[in-house]
């Protein structure tokens, strides 16, 4: 027979799977010799169980009984017994904390009867009518969902001005009848008088809550899995509410915020534990109870250090204090903000409770992201007028322009400004670049914005419905608020919110430290961060590079820790100015005038190239030849169209470029005429890159740099074409004397990971296009996938996490793992990364590490958080 109940005697911390996070620790504080009050834990097991079926295990009432039965002796009393009743809490509790998500109910097992006999017992009637309806309040809207204003009315309107702990015995008798009144108008049935009854509707309701939306909602955004269940902890009741000499509190070993040593917390008296995080009264500082309770206070304060001692980190402690007795509630590792998380860590290492590989283990890539971004100062933030997705976090300040032509403009004039558009497009980066922050009113955390400001490390807040943009009118209108360019906005990429004017902002001590503006010790979090890092460098085998298409950022991510490039995209070499020169290669009419175009970008491409060169000097530079179909960096076609149809007069060029766009148009283009089939079709445009790549190398060698270039052949499907563009460039490269520069693909189209032995055998290297390879692998477009079916499915369950942001281990990881055993079979030597968004993803990056990659390539804000990873990832 499956065993559903544990004695709290029973268990132990380590067994939060089986009696959740709560039950493990109260088990575990049973263990080492701290108060507890006597229980026994429902298991996890006990609630998947109750899901499935819909009602209990059939064994688990004869268990729960037999486990009530040893409580009541141990305590002397019985659930409910008129005369002296014992009651009891109904705690949730599952494995990982989910601070208020789902139920609890105290004071179960009271009854018309036995509510004097507490009142008889405790010599203290309005105590026992305050927890009589205590329990109404809370069975009627935990357990059968009466609205809880319903009684909260009734409450104000016995109380009035006055707290509730003023209410007197006579008053709390009258409220109980006005709630069991309540209960039943709102039920159809009166108050259950069976103290068994109460408590199995009551461990029912917490099985029930697992699935409450709210739960649903924090699972999701903590990425904790759906399918652990929560356990419900049964706990003799004390009493906080029995007097002036009663209370309740939270203590903190250490200061959740900062880090800090000391005493944090805040104690109540005269009440029960939900009043504390209920507000209803205004708590004290817990330092404030050693006036009141020393002798609780000292004790309290041994038990603090005993439990830090023993866990080994900060301690979220929940007590009370019935008549002068303390009595632990809870305890669990208490959460911590990012900056916490890390000084905390480095303490307890200087204390010699924990190593640098513990320290390590406790951090995390999302924490150090957290603390890289500038924060507004929340006491100055005002209502915000808008809220949109948090894509990119950070606070951002600046005035508002409509086009990236202004915004490079204002910028150069020392002006900082926020970026308003509809959606943005790879045209907009100039502006994005010069920008202070991005707003758009459409798209999700994987549109364009999303993606490039997350990887240039600035603040975004994208799909803010709200927002009406009125381009050709420079203005913006949020109800009936209008803004128009030039005015000054606030954008929170950590909440989403737009404000109007200005707010004050914190920078990053972090960031500045990582560009080097602040030494290691220059603050305890800067201290704690590079000590961190530090060790991870040491431990960790995957080399993290750096995504860069310019030498700044080049220069920027070698500042960060990157030891490499491992994509440098030369699309976004052919915008801005060099537009028309791409247009006069489309246009070229005959392969004379298409050599001089592409003999016109050659110099252009070769000077980038150098520049990154010098700014990499001594390390690997991976540039990627021109990926996307050339009619990205043509007008679009309906625009194109209606601008000749309505011209005054003929245009000659514009009418043979809408004829090209018009050529070129694809219903599909990113399955269509890109990456290594351009190369194959525009006779000379890689050949074009190639050679500038040689040249820029040589030169940089010629005067004294290390250039180390690798070409990289984009969407390559079949070995077929890699042998070809490689047979091209390397006849390119011995005229340049560049022989031997290594040569590879990106593996983004599914075929190449189901044929990677083939493909090895033309390429030195592999890197996982992991956006394309997930596109392609679901069938789905990351730019649409969010304003369509995405929160559907992430409601569904479908998506754990969208799979542009954290790879998909069983579909997509499948075909990597493919393409690294069978590349590897080959080549034995194969060097491979990644260089998709997942190579800064804290969770992708540890599968990276299991999966046998070299190297991971991110963008330049992301380089620490994979550093970080990555050492995480070998421990």
């Amino acid at each position: 027979m499956t065993k559903y109940v544990y004695d709290f005697a029973e268990g132990n911390k380590d067994l939060k799977d089986l009696l959740g996070g709560k039950g493990a620790n109260l088990a575990e504080m049973v263990r080492i010799g701290l108060p507890v009050p006597p229980g026994f834990t429902i298991t996890t097991d006990a609630c998947r169980e109750y899901l499935a079926a819909g009602s209990p295990p059939a064994e688990l009432a004869g268990q729960v009984g037999a486990h009530l039965a040893a409580l009541e002796q141990t305590m002397g009393r019985r659930l409910g017994d008129p005369a002296d009743p014992l009651l009891v809490s109904v705690r949730s509790g599952a494995k990982f904390s989910m601070p208020g998500m789902m139920e609890t109910v105290l004071n179960v097992g009271l009854t018309d009867a036995s509510v004097h006999g507490l009142a008889a017992r405790s010599g203290n009637e309005r105590f026992a009518w305050d927890s009589y309806r205590r329990l109404i309040q809370m069975f009627g809207k935990t357990v059968c969902d009466v609205p809880g204003d319903a009684f909260e009315h009734a409450m104000d309107r016995v109380k009035g001005s006055r707290a509730d702990v003023d209410l007197d015995a006579a008053e709390l008798r009258g409220l109980v009848d006005t709630f069991k009144a309540i209960f039943a108008e709102h039920t159809g049935r009166e108050f259950p008088q069976d103290p068994r009854e109460q408590m199995d509707l009551a461990v029912n309701a917490v099985f029930d809550s697992w699935n409450a939306e709210r739960a649903v909602l924090y699972r999701r955004q903590e990425r904790i899995p759906a399918d652990l269940g929560t356990a419900v902890n049964i706990v003799a009741m004390v009493f906080g509410n029995l007097g002036p000499d009663s209370g309740t509190g939270v203590a903190f070993t250490r200061d959740p915020a900062t880090g800090a040593r000391g005493v944090y917390g805040d104690y109540l008296a005269n009440a029960q534990g939900e009043d504390v995080v209920a507000g209803i009264r205004n708590t004290v500082p817990l330092q404030e109870l050693e006036q009141l309770d020393k002798k609780s206070f000292d004790e309290l304060t041994g038990i603090m250090s005993t439990l830090e001692g023993h866990y080994r980190d900060l301690c979220d402690i929940e007590f009370t204090i019935e008549a002068g007795k303390l009595w632990m509630l809870q305890t669990r590792v208490g959460k911590r903000t990012a900056a916490a998380a890390f000084i905390i860590a480095s303490q307890l290492v200087d204390e010699g409770m924990i190593d640098l590989d513990e320290a390590l283990r406790r951090q995390s890539g999302a924490r150090l992201a957290q603390l890289m971004f500038p924060t507004f100062d929340e006491s100055a933030v005002d209502k915000p007028i808008a809220k949109g997705i948090a894509a990119s976090p950070g606070a951002a300040v600046g005035h508002v322009v409509f086009d990236s032509a202004h915004a490079v403009e204002r910028a150069a004039k020392g002006e900082k400004v926020i970026l308003v558009r509809r959606e943005t497009n790879p045209d907009d980066l100039p502006g994005m670049i010069a920008a202070q922050g991005i707003l758009t009113s459409r798209g999700g955390k994987t549109s364009h914005a999303a993606v490039v400001a997350r990887g240039m490390g600035k603040t975004c807040v994208c799909g803010a419905e709200s927002v009406e943009v009125d381009l050709a009118g420079k203005r913006f209108t949020v109800g009936d608020v209008t803004v128009g360019e030039g005015d000054l906005i606030s954008i929170d990429g950590t909440t989403g919110a737009i404000h109007l004017g200005e707010v004050p902002v914190k920078p990053s001590p972090v960031v500045r430290y990582f560009d080097g503006d602040l030494p290691a010790d220059a603050d305890t979090l800067v201290a704690a961060v590079h000590r961190m890092l530090t060790h991870a460098d040491e431990r960790r085998r995957l080399a993290v590079r750096t995504n860069a298409d310019t030498g700044s950022d080049a220069a920027r991510a070698r500042r960060f820790g990157a030891q490499g490039i491992g994509l440098c995209r030369t699309e976004h070499m052919f915008l801005g100015e060099r537009r028309a020169m791409v247009e006069r290669l489309i246009l070229a009419d005959g392969a004379d005038e298409q050599q001089r175009a592409l003999d016109a970008l050659l110099p252009l491409q070769r000077d980038d190239f150098a520049e990154i060169f010098r700014a990499m000097d001594g390390l690997p530079v991976t540039i990627r030849l021109i990926d996307p179909p050339l009619h990205e960096f043509l007008p679009p076609l309906e625009e194109l169209a209606v601008e000749v149809a309505t011209a005054k007069e003929p245009d000659p060029h514009r009418e043979a470029l809408l004829a090209a766009v018009r050529r070129m148009h694809e219903q599909n283009p990113m399955l269509g005429l890109r990456g290594v089939r351009l190369g194959l079709v525009i006779p000379g445009l890689f050949g074009m890159q190639v050679r500038a790549i040689a040249q820029a190398a040589a030169q940089v060698r010629a005067d004294g740099g290390d250039a180390r270039p690798e070409i990289m052949v984009p969407l390559v499907g079949a070995v077929q074409e890699l042998e070809a563009v490689r047979a091209d460039a390397e006849r390119i490269l011995a005229e340049e004397g560049m022989s031997g520069t290594p040569i590879g693909t990106m593996i983004e189209v599914p075929r190449a990971a189901l044929t990677a032995g083939q493909i090895a055998e033309a390429a030195d290297f592999f890197s996982f296009g992991t956006n394309d390879l997930t596109q392609m692998g679901w069938g789905f477009s990351r730019d649409d996938v969010e304003g369509s079916f995405f929160s559907r499915y992430l409601e569904l369950g479908v998506f754990g996490v969208s799979p542009f942001e954290t790879l998909d281990r069983d579909g997509i990881g499948r075909l990597v793992r493919i393409a690294v055993q069978e590349g590897r079979q080959v080549r034995p030597d194969l060097k491979i990364g990644v260089c998709g968004e997942h190579g800064g993803d804290p969770e992708s990056v540890r599968f990276f590490h299991e999966a046998g990659l070299d190297y991971v390539s991110c963008s330049p804000f992301r380089v620490p958080v994979a550093r970080l990873e990555a050492g995480r990832a070998v421990l």
